[in-house]
């Protein structure tokens, strides 16, 4: 007999008992090979007994470099064998020489026009110049060329160099993808590739266009990947492009800098400014750190208003900006380097004794690597970061993830722990004018859409963009032609 309709609605009106959900056994997080491998214990080195060409190890030795750090002692062995080597190093290990002498070293030949025969993929046109710098004179001891391809120079003098052939090629993704589809640069001849600050790459963005560009050199050829973590799309990179690489890890990603002092400064906002300027008035080189690019420019201005010779450095900024900022820098003209991320990681310059974050940063791997712009080679130094009351949580949680144990000291402008940690003094109170120098973030030549962004992946842009910029370069054609019709008026007057 069917059931009456109210009972039929009795039974759909009630709710249906909900079973307990299953506890479903949670995932462990997958191991990546620096944790299998553990830390590798190495000694320095002597180049000589690595097994280098005699006439690479003489090159070092002029240049007064005998003995090999242990990321170098430790990978060089092994990629001169021509197996895929993955390592890990702490900043200022020396991993540039680890992946740049093996390179030199094995190169047979010379390259073709348009074709290198290895590859560096770097995230910054300063590591990228840094690089450069390093196997330059390394590379002329062996009858070989190294040159670099970034953005915010010139495309065509690129495109020159490149049809004269180019031995190792240092390069930022963004403008090596815009010569490979121009046809300036042909990467099937590539016979090593080594990708430096793998995990950088990630982080900006890069690793679509570092994939594509791996998908051009041949699968056969040799890798080495270097890199603080390998987390994310790095693990990927990993996986697909290396074949039973030799791993080595030098350094876990937690600061185990010994040589490193830790502290957390709790300053008041009113404070904030003096603070930082006392600071900046240091002797001795020191390096800020904030997150945007106005406010570098912003606090620079403000510290050269208060005597503190002071400049600032941020991807915004033209690639001869950027250059002469460092130089500067380096030479002692400004003791004070106000920069972005943009420095973070691979900028090598001596005797920095100081770092101060400006603001604590949000990702532990930040602090560890802006941290490491100190401490460098066996130097000791001091990090400081600056934190209001609501920021202290913030902090607390990103050092624990850093492995970070920092002193924590509340401090005004004029107070004797300040200048007993950092040196702070008054700064002269005489404002510095900045000198105007001729930069052009897009100089004849320049491929305009990377040096716009160079240090950023390219993109395709959309029609409303397209046009903008149309506009842009109608007005800057009227002008241009303007100024040619006054300067031939000025010849005929």
């Amino acid at each position: 007999m069917p059931p009456s309709s109210s009972t039929t609605s009795a039974r759909s009106s009630r709710r249906p008992r909900r079973r307990r959900p299953q506890g479903k056994p949670q995932q462990q997080p997958k191991r990546s090979l620096f944790d299998e491998v553990g830390v590798t214990a190495v000694d320095p080195a002597p180049f000589a007994d690595l097994g280098l060409p005699a006439r690479l190890v003489r090159a070092l030795a002029d240049n007064g470099m005998v003995e090999a750090f242990p990321i170098q002692a430790a990978t060089i062995p092994d990629a001169l064998t021509g197996r895929d080597v993955l390592g890990r190093g702490q900043t200022g290990s020396g991993k540039t020489l680890a992946f740049g002498l093996p390179l030199l070293a094995m190169q047979q030949g010379s390259a073709r026009p348009l074709h290198p025969r290895s590859l560096v993929l770097v995230p910054t046109r300063e590591l990228a110049t840094q690089v450069t710098d390093s196997l330059k004179p390394l590379a002329k001891a062996l009858g070989l060329y190294v040159r670099e391809v970034v953005g915010g120079t010139s495309f065509n003098r690129q495109v020159d160099t490149l049809r004269r052939g180019v031995d190792v090629l240092v390069a930022t993704p963004g403008r090596l993808a815009d010569h490979v589809r121009q046809g300036t640069c042909v990467l099937s001849e590539v016979e090593r590739t080594a990708l430096d600050e793998a995990d950088q790459m990630a982080d900006m963005g890069f690793l679509p266009q570092v994939r594509e560009l791996l998908d051009l050199v041949p699968a056969d050829g040799q890798r080495l990947l270097f890199s603080a973590t390998l987390d994310g799309d790095v693990d990927k990179l990993v996986d697909r492009y290396m074949t039973d690489p030799v791993v080595h890890s030098l350094a876990p990603p937690a600061a185990s800098v010994d040589s490193m002092e830790h502290h957390q400064f709790l300053v008041s906002a009113t404070d904030k400014q003096d603070v930082l300027a006392r600071i900046a008035a240091r002797e001795g080189r020191t390096i800020m750190f904030v997150r945007t690019k106005h406010h570098a420019d912003r606090m620079a201005k403000k510290l050269r208003a208060a005597g503190v010779p002071a400049g600032a450095l941020h991807g915004g900024k033209a690639q001869n900006a950027r250059t002469r900022i460092l130089d500067e820098f380096r030479s002692g003209a400004t003791t004070t380097l106000v920069a972005t991320n943009v420095a973070a990681r691979g900028i090598h310059v001596d005797d920095v004794s100081l770092v101060v974050h400006v603001e604590p940063p949000a990702d532990p791997k930040d602090y560890l690597h802006r941290a490491g712009r100190t401490a460098r080679a066996g130097a000791t130094g001091t990090v400081v970061t600056l934190v209001t009351d609501d920021q202290r949580e913030a902090f607390r949680t990103m050092a624990a993830q850093a492995g970070v144990k920092a002193k924590t000291t509340a401090v005004r402008p004029e107070d004797a722990e300040l200048a007993r940690v950092t040196g702070a003094r008054e700064p002269s109170g005489v404002s510095l004018v900045a000198p105007k120098q001729r930069e052009t973030p897009r100089g004849r030549g320049a491929n305009p859409r990377s040096a716009k962004r160079p240090d950023e992946p390219t993109r395709r842009r959309r029609p409303s963009e397209r046009g903008h910029d149309d506009g842009r370069r109608g007005q800057a054609s009227s002008g241009r032609g303007a100024r040619r019709g006054n300067r031939g008026g000025a010849r005929q007057a």
